[in-house]
């Protein structure tokens, strides 16, 4: 899977200098570099790259307005790299896969890269998915309501998230979901509770159960949502409710409306 990467920035050198820490990556093709918005808008809507490095200060039409400026085409992926680490928040309220700071770290342009890989793959295995809908609805349409069927009884997991951009304390934290222990919810807000963290999105319970796997994760009460990864232990209780001990040690009691979640853990 070749990534055709558009490379835009106002210094001459910082294209170089991204340049060369892109050459180990080969399936990284560098298809175009521009020096100011407007360049970088034509020349996306032109070759309709994967993946755009952009600086975020430039004169004239900044990375934000170019993004602006692509929202009539698909738009490609979007990588901001910038010396200015105040524009975080925004950056990711424009859907951007990262954020690289100045000067670029060859580790953390590999993890973006890394992130990168999986969005193209989840986009490409997602048009597959839907050009076979389009044959079979053609062709056969009563296959077509078995190919429906087996995407509702057994979600992709390319369909759910796999990390999650908190806003806590007025910094961004990028929590991997497979590393969430369990969470609670208060109102509109949920605590989000890692090995080694605990965090607070502003989110209502059932919009997060949307974005989150259910084969891993789980209800088990009506305030609680829990990582069945990370269940260690289940201790009856009475009433016909129980508690599940988790990796971390702390306990999370199930009620009775949810005890069938217990049943896979005891066969």
């Amino acid at each position: 899977m070749t990534i055709r990467t558009i490379l835009v920035d106002d210094e001459s050198l910082a294209i170089q200098g991204l340049k060369l820490r892109l050459e180990p990556h080969e399936d990284v093709e560098i298809v175009e570099t521009c020096q100011n918005g407007r360049e970088a808008i034509r020349a996306i809507k032109t070759h309709k790259p994967d993946l755009v490095f952009l600086d975020i200060q430039m004169p004239g039409f900044d990375g934000f307005s170019v993004v602006q400026g692509t929202m009539d085409v698909e738009p490609p992926l979007f990588v901001f790299v910038t010396a200015y680490s105040d524009h975080a928040l925004k950056a990711f309220e424009a859907q951007a896969v990262d954020y690289i700071v100045k000067p670029v770290d060859e580790q953390r342009l590999a993890d973006a890269l890394d992130r990168v890989r999986q969005r193209l793959a989840d986009k490409r295995q997602a048009q597959e998915a839907e050009r076979l809908r389009e044959v079979l609805a053609e062709v056969a349409p009563d296959a077509m309501q078995h190919f429906d069927a087996g995407e509702d009884d057994a979600p992709a997991a390319n369909r759910f998230e796999k990390l999650i951009n908190i806003k806590d304390r007025g910094q961004i934290f990028r929590v991997d979901v497979d590393s969430i222990e369990r969470i609670d919810a208060a109102g509109d807000y949920m605590c989000i509770y890692t090995a080694d963290n605990s965090l607070i999105l502003r989110e209502t319970m059932k919009d997060l159960e949307k974005r989150l796997d259910p084969r891993n994760f789980q209800r088990v009460h009506r305030s609680t949502i829990v990582n069945l990864s990370q269940v260690r232990q289940v201790k009856p209780h009475t009433n016909g409710e129980c508690f599940l001990v988790l990796e971390s040690g702390a306990q999370v009691k199930v009620s009775r409306s949810y005890r069938d979640v217990v049943a896979r853990f005891v066969h």
